[in-house]
């Protein structure tokens, strides 16, 4: 009981500064956000200050950010869609036909820095003058998130038994008719998480949709650095365009975090 004692107070004091930590800049952008640039320079003004929403009005009248937020959902909803149309096949294939070396290239690609991918990309996609549109965009979010997809899934193929589809095999299904009526339907939680996790991925997305973008194809996370100045920053418009990045895919999460969280955990723990 004496040993306890101190872990529970180091434990408790860990979480707090942990938590602290992450939340702290939020909670500073937010408030940023409802400040004048003059009240943000004032450190008197750090805690007790008189809100405003000019901010939030500028970033969506004059910046348009309604534009912008459309193209990154789009983008995401797009890349997110390929990438399980193309990655769950794929994942079921390397896992009941055991695919190890098709497995060891995912691995290696889910690794791989998508830095070191945007220069060819961009050498490929400039060529073909495809730069500025949203087909780069998109597919560009799709080859890095198609990996991720595929291990995910792999994992909760690897949990599913074999037997139902085998039984559906005797019974006269072919074995892409067994995959769509018996192992497409179980699989929806790691689906749903790979697809969420996915979405968050390309929603929050700045080096792809800085290279690959245009005028009137930029991303929320892009759109922001409008606010960033050769003289000055307008930080009262640049933390409300942040926050208006941040809160919905934060909402999003919130939400659906016990689904991404059951889904990595079937997907881990079966087999």
């Amino acid at each position: 009981m004496k040993l306890r004692r101190p872990y529970k107070v180091f434990r408790t004091v860990a979480l707090i500064l942990v938590v602290l930590s992450l939340i702290a800049p939020l909670v500073w952008m937010v408030a940023a956000s409802l400040k004048t640039n003059v009240d943000i320079y004032d450190s008197e003004k750090a805690f007790v200050f008189s809100p405003t929403l000019d901010n939030y009005s500028n970033v969506l009248q004059q910046a348009n950010y309604i534009q912008f937020i459309g193209n990154s959902l789009w983008v995401a909803f797009a890349a997110t869609v390929l990438s399980l149309v193309l990655g769950v096949p794929a994942a079921y294939s390397m896992s009941r036909f055991n695919m190890k070396k098709s497995a060891l290239v995912v691995l290696m690609a889910r690794v791989i820095p998508g830095v070191s991918l945007l220069v060819p990309w961009y050498y490929v996609f400039s060529n073909l003058q495809m730069v500025g549109g949203f087909t780069p965009l998109i597919l560009s979010h799709m080859f890095v998130s198609l990996p991720l997809i595929v291990y995910i899934m792999m994992g909760y193929f690897d949990g599913l038994p074999a037997e139902l589809e085998e039984a559906a095999l005797v019974d006269g299904l072919t074995h892409i008719g067994a995959f769509r009526r018996i192992t497409l339907p179980l699989s929806v939680p790691g689906i749903a998480t790979a697809g969420i996790l996915s979405f968050i991925f390309s929603w929050n997305n700045f080096m792809f949709a800085l290279v690959l973008s245009g005028a009137d194809t930029k991303t929320l996370p892009v759109a922001i650095f409008d606010f960033v100045g050769y003289a000055s920053i307008d930080w009262g418009g640049l933390m409300a365009a942040a926050t208006v990045v941040t809160l919905p895919i934060m909402l999003i999460a919130l939400f659906v975090q016990k689904y991404v969280v059951s889904g990595l955990t079937a997907g881990a723990t079966k087999g």
